[in-house]
């Protein structure tokens, strides 16, 4: 620790602080443009200038010197540091002035006015005149993609965006041309952006240079009503805050939480919310001679109690689709359980991950943030940049950092940072096992870290591979005292906390494959169940939101709440329950999923035992309490992992690891309904088959 003076505050901070944290730990508000606490240091635009006592005759950028750097008066008296000296205010004013002689000040029509750090700081540290009369300087637009709005006359040259494409997405496609008063922002040869994490420019840029193009001249900031809420795109769970202006989602943004998403999200996070609007179920329908048509709630309650009735409980099945809520899938689970029934199953995809295995085998043990404790990492089956965009930046920070092998048995794909790769399928997994360069690799590691995807357990011997991951966990010493890394990474943001909930196939109950097949069931359940074709033959009523999948094979539809029009429990890939908060209604005669399904029960004579949310999930927590205890990650017992990886499970198959999402932008009906998206998707493949060619 050093001692430093600063503003007459004597303080004791680590000696690699910069002048700028040092001074925010004493209380003082440093202005700043092109400083950010997560990428590297630039020092560009000299906002953040501050006086240093014994040190040059001028001022100093406080994010470009340490406190290690400052002298000590000639007595060793501690470096004495002033941030509000008339020579600080006079240098201040005049780099705003000096940003301002080419900025455009059109604040009125600018999408950045009202939250700009341009205006926010002008006001606070500038002068109300400018003594420049020449002409501005004027920069052509540039077009970055179908996500970014540019306007690059207003940029001030931070470079912010710059250094995260390069830095943090790991896209290095963002840079600088030209020199002096000719450098332009702008993509390598003016082609679209290709991260799945470019959205996140539009929060970084200062001034409104770069802007969220969906979004453009459609609100105000003071017009929204702001909700926290939660991301339900992946299995993350990154933290969101939803706009809402009346009754509709006007975009989402971002928030803070250093153990999940930091302050990133993925783009499909933040710009699916054109397809909250469309293609959207917003009364009941039922199938009359062949054809939907609308129906009223009693007439489609009706037609299901009229089907349900007669049919044993045997023939009788639930699916639960990938983005619902912990609550209706318990409350689904609850109706088919009095209506004797054992057949429900979370897993669309057909995953061998089963609750009786013990918590620990489909969990993300290591925790998200424990990726930077790691110090190997296996994947397996997986492709992080496109399952779990967030989490794939946070193995990129850890890579950076330095001493981090990646190998990858899978398909062979471009993750952002170098790994070597292994193999393509299960062959190769068998052979680390037994031994391997990579095994020892692991073995002299740490703290290794196993990540298995969906794309190596969603297959017919997906718990061999599943048992074979975890002898390979336990004999490289990645399940130990202090540390777990057997790391399952999911896709659907249902798939824990259904699991959790234990909403698989009971005693001689029938899994979500065998329910799909002729002559499977009679009558099915499908809350949200998109991802999945069902066979002819059997009854669907499906519980949804949009016109998908799911809506086109249904027999009857009761139209459910979206994730931003209703408050629901989820539990993201590590196990850390959170709440979604309501931010907007349903439309029409659409109503919560647990509703309806409370209503459904009392005409079908098997009454839920519940008439509120509360009264849901106080049922809920008494039977799991673990759900109570929200942003909060209960650790799972690794015993469970030794046990599964001593009782083997056969032999897997050959054959190559197949992924699990190959077009990230349309994994769920809220993305396949969303025009941003569809354009990103059609970007995105004419740019694989230019690649290809």
């Amino acid at each position: 620790m050093a001692k430093i003076i600063v503003d007459d505050i004597e303080l004791d901070v680590p000696a690699e602080y910069t002048l700028l944290q040092a001074c925010e730990a004493a209380g003082a508000e440093i202005p700043r443009f092109c400083f950010h606490e997560r990428l590297s240091i630039a020092g560009n635009c000299r906002m953040c200038l501050v006086e240093v006592k014994g040190g040059p005759p001028k001022p100093t950028a406080s994010c470009a010197m340490n406190v290690r750097d400052l002298r000590p008066g000639p007595n060793g008296e501690p470096p004495v540091v002033l941030t509000k000296s008339p020579m600080v205010k006079k240098a201040r004013e005049g780099v705003m002035e000096f940003l301002l002689i080419n900025h455009p000040l059109d604040c009125p029509i600018c999408d950045q006015g009202g939250e700009c750090d341009l205006q926010d700081q002008a006001m606070a540290y500038g002068v109300d005149t400018s003594r420049y009369a020449e002409n501005k300087r004027a920069v052509e637009d540039k077009y970055i993609g179908p996500l970014i709005k540019t306007s690059m006359t207003r940029c001030i040259q931070c470079t912010r965006c710059v250094r995260f494409t390069t830095e943090v997405a790991g896209v290095a496609e963002l840079g600088a041309i030209g020199r002096g008063e000719d450098m332009e922002i702008t993509t390598y040869l003016e082609a679209a952006l290709s991260s799945e994490l470019q959205g996140n420019v539009a929060d970084l840029c200062p001034v409104g240079a770069l802007t969220q193009r969906p979004y453009a001249f459609h609100a105000r900031p003071w017009e929204l009503v702001k909700t926290e809420s939660v991301d339900v795109m992946d299995a993350v769970g990154s933290n969101i805050r939803v706009d809402t202006r009346g009754r509709e989602v006007m975009r989402v943004l971002p928030r803070l939480n250093e153990d999940v998403n930091e302050e990133w999200i993925s783009d499909k996070a933040r710009y699916i919310w054109d397809g909250l609007k469309t293609q959207r179920l917003d009364r009941p329908y039922v199938r009359v001679g062949g054809k939907l048509k609308s129906a009223s709630w009693p007439e489609a309650f009706a037609a299901i109690a009229a089907k349900v009735k007669g049919v044993p409980g045997n023939r009788i099945g639930g699916l639960i689709g990938d983005v619902a809520s912990v609550e209706e899938a318990f409350a689904l689970k609850t109706l088919l359980a009095s209506l004797g029934s054992a057949n429900i199953d979370c897993r669309q995809d057909g995953a061998k991950l089963d609750p009786s295995l013990g918590r620990a085998s489909y969990l993300f043990n290591s925790s998200i943030a424990g990726i930077e404790q790691a110090d190997a990492l296996l994947i397996i089956g997986s492709n992080p940049r496109l399952e779990a965009s967030v989490l794939n930046a946070r193995i990129r920070k850890r890579w950076l950092q330095g001493n981090f092998p990646v190998g990858l048995i899978g398909e062979h794909v471009d993750l952002t940072y170098p790994y070597d790769y292994l193999g393509a399928g299960s062959d190769t997994l068998v052979d680390l096992v037994g031994s391997g360069t990579f095994a020892d690799t692991l073995k002299n590691a740490q703290r290794p870290l196993i990540l298995i995807g969906q794309g190596a357990l969603a297959r017919p011997d997906g718990a061999a591979v599943l048992a074979l991951a975890a002898r390979l966990a336990v004999s490289v010493g990645a399940v130990k005292d202090g540390w777990n890394g057997f790391s399952v990474l999911h896709n659907a943001a249902s798939r824990v906390g259904a699991l959790d909930i234990g909403a698989v196939p009971g005693e001689g109950g029938l899994d979500a494959v065998a329910m799909t097949n002729p002559g499977g069931v009679d009558v099915l359940f499908a809350l949200g169940a998109d991802e999945i074709d069902i066979a002819p033959g059997a009854f669907v009523v499906y519980l949804g939101t949009h016109g998908d999948r799911g809506a086109h094979r249904a027999d009857v539809i009761l139209p459910g709440a979206a994730y931003t029009e209703k408050s629901g429990t989820y539990v993201n890939t590590e196990g850390r329950a959170q709440l979604a908060n309501r931010a907007a209604f349903p439309p029409g005669e659409a109503r919560e999923d647990w509703a309806v399904l409370r209503a459904l029960s009392d005409v079908i004579g098997h009454k839920l035992p519940f008439d509120s949310l509360h009264e849901l999930r106080s049922r809920l927590y008494a039977a799991h309490p673990h759900l109570a205890r929200l942003d909060h990650v209960e650790p799972a017992d690794p015993a469970a992992l030794i046990a599964l990886a001593g009782a083997g499970g056969g032999n897997p198959a050959s054959g190559a690891f197949k992924a699990a999402v190959t077009d990230f932008y349309l994994t769920n009906p809220i993305a396949r309904a969303s025009a941003v998206m569809a354009e990103c998707s059609a970007l995105a493949h004419s740019r694989l088959a230019a690649a290809a060619e």
